[in-house]
């Protein structure tokens, strides 16, 4: 089995995380789905009291935008920006022809509901969450999508949950007032006249309460698990150029932390961490990802926040907040000049180094619209390449390339007073090789071997190469 898919998460914790890929999708503010939710289970007890149905409406709006990431491209084609254009959509300030081209992209919403459909069923949820999604963009006088069903084919959760929606955003986009009277003007067009008409008589408390009362997920880890991974197939559905890219960065982070030595807990992390770095990437429209050419100005700037916005819809999910905090460094680099921190080499843990590694093999190795993908020899050399210029952690880059190559152990020395690569030095220098000949056999800078041989040097208490090749050949760290 491979160790990515070892990365469980409980079912709240991986609903609450699929809601945030939604709302950074949708232009929504984090959090957005929580309080659809818990606006759809209002609506639910007040017309059904307490049951099984008040989970599903809370289901169903945790995962009613699961599908627009699998719709992205289309919408990126149809609008020029899927986010800031569904966000317009959403909150009714779209041009009209515009709306009117969304009505007519049928397809969209096929894939937006199958999609959604099928990650309810990965779940394994209740077959009226299933059908809910699957029906959550039809309308009850027929004119709805994908295939304009009658009222009576409808799931009322479906209603509920587009009714919860169309509350909160359109009241926080145009005030409560303008809210309720266009929701009144959707009765028996959009939903139900008395499904709609107990939600603008009750509006008022409901969202009162709604800012009185914390809306965190409940994290219930006594729940049967489910696979992060599902979450990270979600994340890379944006991009089609991106399938599997969050399982491959899992399965090599999680290697390359064994074959570093990292304890098993600390691996589980790190595989997490994997799987959800790309999570931010969901509030970027897709027309910047697909920019084959030099990107237009501000571009880098929205790019440089994806981590931000990861680490940031992390943290409201208490399962995943460690997680978060590693997976906010996958773009950090040792000399501080990546993203978003900028962070210097000395505050970067094994972990984050491992993880910023790992993405940036599988990113060398995969196809980009701006270059083709790289061989795995061409990726080596390159990773190495940047880490003699001091990006990455060399020694890291060896544990990472190991793993991506299925190697199941390093060479590691028979002492722990010097470092693997303090090991390969001296075994170069105890053969007569000088400084450049080191780096050009290793592929990092004269420089980085001179500062490697100083701390030989220390640590072997020598201050020159015959004397510390005889005391290495004598601790057994070379042969």
């Amino acid at each position: 089995m491979d160790n990515a898919q070892r990365c469980d998460i409980s079912l709240n914790g991986a609903l609450g995380a699929i809601s945030q890929v939604g709302d950074l999708s949708m232009g929504q503010p984090l959090g957005h789905s929580r309080r659809v939710a818990r606006l759809a289970r209002m609506l639910a007890q007040a017309g059904h009291g307490k049951g099984d149905h008040l989970a599903v409406a809370e289901q169903v709006a945790l995962l009613r935008w699961s599908g627009c990431t699998a719709n992205a491209e289309g919408f990126a084609h149809l609008l020029g920006d899927d986010v800031n254009g569904r966000r317009a959509m959403l909150d009714q300030t779209l041009g009209t022809e515009d709306m009117k081209a969304v009505h007519q992209a049928t397809s969209l919403a096929v894939v937006h509901c199958e999609v959604s459909g099928e990650i309810a069923k990965m779940l394994g949820l209740d077959a009226a969450v299933e059908s809910a999604l699957r029906r959550v963009f039809e309308t009850y006088d027929g004119t709805g999508r994908p295939l304009g069903l009658t009222h009576e084919h409808i799931p009322e959760a479906a209603y509920q949950v587009v009714l919860a929606g169309d509350l909160e955003i359109l009241s926080r986009a145009h005030g409560l007032d303008a809210a309720l009277s266009w929701i009144s003007d959707q009765s028996d067009r959009r939903y139900p006249a008395s499904l709609a008409a107990m939600l603008v008589r009750n509006a008022r408390d409901w969202l009162a309460d709604l800012e009185a009362t914390s809306d965190a997920i409940a994290d219930s880890r006594a729940e049967s698990p489910v696979s992060l991974t599902l979450v990270g197939d979600v994340i890379d559905l944006k991009l089609p150029w991106l399938a599997g890219h969050s399982r491959q960065v899992a399965h090599v982070a999680v290697e390359s932390a064994r074959l570093w030595g990292l304890p098993e807990t600390t691996m589980n992390e790190i595989g997490k961490a994997a799987l959800i770095h790309g999570l931010g990437r969901a509030a970027v429209s897709n027309s910047l990802w697909n920019t084959a050419g030099p990107l237009p100005y501000g571009a880098a700037e929205r790019i440089h926040l994806v981590p931000y916005w990861t680490q940031k819809a992390s943290r409201q999910i208490s399962e995943l907040a460690a997680p978060g905090e590693i997976a906010a460094h996958a773009y950090e680099r040792l000399d501080g000049s990546g993203y978003y921190r900028g962070a210097p080499g000395g505050s970067l843990c094994s972990e984050h180094r491992l993880l910023a590694t790992a993405v940036a093999w599988v990113a060398l190795r995969g196809a980009r619209p701006w270059r083709p993908a790289y061989t795995e020899s061409e990726a080596a050399r390159l990773l190495k390449q940047e880490a003699s210029r001091g990006l990455f952690d060399g020694e890291i880059c060896e544990a990472v390339i190991a793993a991506a190559r299925g190697e199941r152990r390093l060479p590691q020395p028979k002492s722990t007073l010097l470092t693997p690569r303090e090991c390969r030095i001296l075994q170069e220098i105890s053969h007569g090789a000088s400084n450049k000949q080191v780096a050009h056999r290793l592929d990092i800078s004269p420089s980085t071997v001179r500062t490697h041989v100083e701390s030989i040097f220390r640590k072997l208490g020598c201050s020159t190469r015959a004397a510390a090749t005889l005391k290495g050949l004598t601790l057994g760290l070379i042969s």
